[in-house]
Order: C-alpha cells, then sequence, then structure tokens
C-alpha cells in the first residue's frame, strides 16, 4: 500500500515544520507528502523552497482559492497514495502514526476510514481526560466528538476528526469536501461531513486511541478563533455548515426531530432556546446572543439544503 499525507497549511510555518519533523520519523515511512499552500503566503513559501528534499517525499501544492474545503480537495485531486492520510499543520503525528493506519486498512476490506485520538497541548497543559464515547451521531441529530479524549479498544464510530484521519481511496472515490460549507478559513464541519458520506455509503470507519497526533491549536487566520472571542459569524456558519451536514445524512422523520431538537434545546455551543435559558443566568445577555447566531445558522442551513435539492 502507498501512503500519501495531506497537510493544509497556510501561515504557521513554525507548526508546519514540527509537523513535518513528526512525518520524517514514522516507524512505517511515508511515500507522499502534498503541503497545500496558498498562493498569498510568502512565509510557508519561503520556508518550503528552504526545505530539504531528500528527508521527506514532499511536494507542494498551490492554491489560489481560500479555505479548508478548497486545500483538502485540490490534496484529494493531486495524492497518488492507496490510503489518503489527512492531518493539520499544528499537529504532529506520533512515530507509529502511519504503521497503525496501514494495519488497520488491511485487516478488513470493509474499512474504509481510520482515525485517533489527538493529544491537544494548550500551552503547557496537556488535556488529558478519558472518554469512551467518541465521534457518535445520536438518533436525533446532537453529534459527540470527544476525538481528544478517546480512551479503549478500537471501534466503529460516525465521525472522524480532521486533525487525524485517514481514507482508503477506493472508498472515496468521486467523493468531494462539501463546498456549500461557509467560512474564509476553517470551514468547520468539513470532516463530518465527509464522515457521515461514507458511513451512508456503507463503509466502516474505526477510531483507535493508538492512531494519535499531538495537536497544539496554533491561531487561525478567519472568523473562527476557537472560541477565544465570541464571534456572531464563526457560529452563524457552523451551525450552517452542521445543519447542511445532517439533513444530507438523516432520511426524512429524522430530518424533522433534529430541526425540532436543533431549535428548541440545542447544545452549550449552539444552543436552542432551552439550552439559552440555562445559559442565561451565568451568560447573561451573551446567551441571547449565541442562541439567535445558531438559530440564524439553522434557518441559513436549511434554506442552502433546500436550494441544492431544488
Amino acid at each position: 500500500m502507498r501512503i500519501t499525507v495531506i497537510v493544509p497549511t497556510y501561515r504557521r510555518p513554525k507548526d508546519l515544520e514540527r509537523c513535518l519533523e513528526a512525518l520524517e520519523k514514522q516507524t512505517r515511512p511515508v511515500d507522499e507528502v502534498l503541503v497545500i499552500v496558498r498562493d498569498t503566503d510568502p512565509e510557508t513559501w519561503g520556508f518550503l523552497e528552504a526545505f530539504n528534499p531528500e528527508v521527506l517525499p514532499m511536494r507542494p501544492v498551490k492554491l489560489s482559492i481560500p479555505g479548508q474545503v478548497a486545500a483538502l480537495n485540490a490534496g484529494l485531486d493531486a495524492a497518488q497514495g492507496d490510503i489518503i492520510a489527512i492531518t493539520d499543520d499544528d499537529a504532529a503525528p506520533r512515530g507509529n502514526w502511519l504503521a497503525y493506519i496501514e494495519t488497520h486498512f488491511l485487516s478488513d476490506h470493509r474499512i474504509g476510514g481510520v482515525g485517533g485520538r489527538d493529544w491537544v497541548h494548550l500551552g503547557n497543559y496537556l488535556e488529558n481526560g478519558a472518554r469512551e464515547r467518541v465521534g457518535r451521531v445520536q438518533w436525533y441529530g446532537r453529534v459527540i466528538g470527544n476525538h481528544h479524549l478517546g480512551v479503549g479498544l478500537p471501534r466503529e464510530v460516525d465521525v472522524l476528526k480532521g486533525a487525524n484521519m485517514s481514507y482508503r481511496r477506493t472508498a472515496i472515490s468521486g467523493l468531494r469536501f462539501d463546498q456549500r460549507l461557509r467560512g474564509t478559513g476553517a470551514q468547520v464541519h468539513n470532516d463530518l461531513g465527509f464522515s457521515l458520506a461514507l458511513r451512508k455509503a456503507g463503509w466502516k470507519l474505526i477510531y483507535d486511541p493508538g492512531v494519535a497526533v499531538d495537536h497544539y491549536p496554533a491561531q487561525r487566520f478567519d472568523e473562527d478563533q476557537r472560541g477565544i472571542v465570541f464571534s456572531d459569524t464563526a457560529l452563524i456558519n457552523a451551525a450552517h455548515n452542521e445543519t447542511i451536514v445532517l439533513l444530507d445524512y438523516f432520511p426524512v422523520l429524522q430530518r424533522i426531530i433534529f430541526i425540532v431538537w436543533s431549535t428548541l434545546v440545542g447544545t452549550q455551543i449552539k444552543p436552542g432556546f432551552l439550552q439559552c435559558l440555562r445559559s442565561f443566568p451565568k451568560e447573561g445577555l451573551l446567551a441571547g446572543q449565541k442562541w439567535l447566531a445558531s438559530l440564524r445558522g439553522r434557518w441559513q442551513g436549511w434554506l442552502s439544503w433546500k436550494k441544492c435539492l431544488g
């Protein structure tokens, strides 16, 4: 099996350097590394021009379109491997990452995707929690992540995380990351949509905590600042994107249930009315802002989804 690793990057050459150094140290050598770089990113191009081509089979792919979705699709177009692994520029795969990925794909031809834990480093603090429930979409639409906290044995999941996911080429033939998703940079939930498309097609997705990367969340150069500062636009985009993805995935009855649940209840991050009331004593008017942004995103997501149907 040939393995390609795709690394989208934008204006984070120091993070990219750490990522490439980690790929150099894989016990199962990588066959191809594609670094997807914007044409408006001179810092990264300067770093790549000085990069030693003898230490890693790396080639850059130039892109003029902003956003992670376009970068990932450009990577899929250029990739030559039988297995296509994807990680972030601010992640550093552990030494046995590719070896474990390959072992899973060789073990079962029905496996379409493999991912694992991303150990999140926040400055000097390592998030070291433990969760058994990882990567699941509940019947009414609540998405359970916890990829950064997963423990236990390898198991089937519904969703793999963008910082640590890999796919069998034959499973994703003809599949693209969703260009309807909003956002000028991260375009959140692109991994959710891609994963659920494979699940809907009948492929297995495996989450193995041993397939690990170290993740050092870095600055984003868009409206989504990872919750550090509340952004109305970022929350609208996130709710819009999640709504499109889940409406695509669910059958008719579950679509109705999801719309009712998401607008009436929701989650702390994308609150419905009841979550807004619950958060109001602590957050005050901010709780209302989040609810309105979430509601707008849900509505706009519904309209975008309906437009594509028509």
